[in-house]
């Protein structure tokens, strides 16, 4: 399959160079905020403390995985000079406040900012964290599903890769509502699948997918088990490549160390191009802020220990991107010839 150049050069540089990505999130705001400010002496968290967190994340765990995903507010201000030019580099569209209402949540982008500013920054790649459930009213379907088409249409125009996050959430008013960026408790793998069948057509410019476990990732039995439990999970993840013929990648959601590792196992089983996660990786030594000198501590034994761990299970299990359906094994250069300075269109 022929991509546009954009597309094509960002993806290779979000991955790494045997085409698998291994990408830390740092662009987590509101569960950030809300551990600092029990660790803070009652002041509210700022700016510069959020930031400088960010930095010495970025800083410790990049140099182990292919890209860096940060915010543009709290996050790639204060940690620019830490991101190696070698590294892939995505940059986070959505406000982290959302419109909750009782038939389903509102996303929105961040006041000022866009798919413009994150391709004239320099970035390879922009993301989007839809809420989203596909048995919300209509009105919030409708929305969420315009608000995806708008972002893709603009990543086609500045020829940047969209890279969509989907996450399933309680209802307000239902037992397990909580407005915190966790795994819902009460959800149904139905749920987590048909959301991705809703944003499957290539009408909504999707380059590469970042999913959820379909099943609770903390029930997960031993992917190694031959039990029907891990028959049946396995069969769930298998479906979202039945769904989607375009490059996926597992989040995290804040699942602890060994619950992550076993979504990966089951996701890459399934055809999975690798990761994009932050606190399983990196949540525990962030517990050591304000004390940098123990986060670093923690961050380089623990952290960078469990990272190379899944790096491994990541070089052995995952397929390189180009082996996703759509790319058949080959993605190639779209207008690729001596006529390609003309053809090759600009931004208007």
């Amino acid at each position: 399959m022929e991509l546009s150049s954009g597309k094509l050069r960002g993806i290779r540089r979000l991955a790494d160079s045997d085409g698998r990505f291994k990408m830390v999130a740092v662009d987590q705001r509101p569960p950030m905020l809300k551990a600092l400010a029990d660790k803070l002496g009652g002041r509210a968290p700022g700016y510069e403390d959020l930031g400088t967190a960010k930095a010495v994340l970025a800083e410790a765990l990049l140099p182990l995985g292919s890209a860096l995903l940060i915010d543009p507010d709290y996050g790639y201000p204060q940690a620019e000079s830490v991101i190696a030019p070698d590294k892939g580099l995505l940059i986070t569209l959505e406000d982290f406040n959302f419109s909750e209402t009782a038939d389903g949540r509102k996303t929105s982008l961040m006041r000022g900012w866009g798919v413009e500013k994150v391709k004239r920054l320099g970035a390879d790649g922009v993301k989007l964290l839809l809420w989203y459930r596909p048995d919300a009213s209509t009105n919030v379907v409708d929305h969420q599903k315009a608000l995806v088409r708008s972002v893709g249409e603009a990543c086609r125009i500045y020829d940047i890769p969209f890279l969509l996050e989907l996450l399933v959430f309680p209802f307000k008013g239902s037992a397990g509502h909580s407005t915190d960026y966790t795994e819902d408790k009460d959800k149904h793998p139905d749920l987590v699948l048909q959301s991705l069948r809703d944003f499957a057509d290539p009408e909504f410019g999707v380059d590469i997918y970042k999913l959820e476990s379909p099943a609770l990732a903390k029930s997960l039995p031993d992917p190694d088990d031959d039990t029907a439990e891990a028959r049946t999970a396995q069969s769930q993840f298998d479906e979202i490549s039945r769904i989607i013929d375009k490059p996926w990648v597992m989040l995290s959601a804040g699942a602890s160390m060994e619950v992550f590792r076993r979504v990966l196992t089951y996701a890459y089983r399934a055809g999975a191009n690798g990761y994009l996660a932050g606190r399983a990786i990196w949540w525990p030594a962030f517990q050591h802020f304000p004390d940098i000198a123990a986060m670093k501590a923690d961050l380089a034994t623990q952290s960078v220990n469990y990272m190379g761990d899944i790096n491994r299970l990541t070089d052995a299990k995952a397929r390189p991107w180009v082996e996703a359906k759509i790319f058949g094994g080959h993605a190639t250069l779209d207008n690729a010839g001596h006529s390609f300075p003309a053809d090759y269109p600009g931004f208007s």
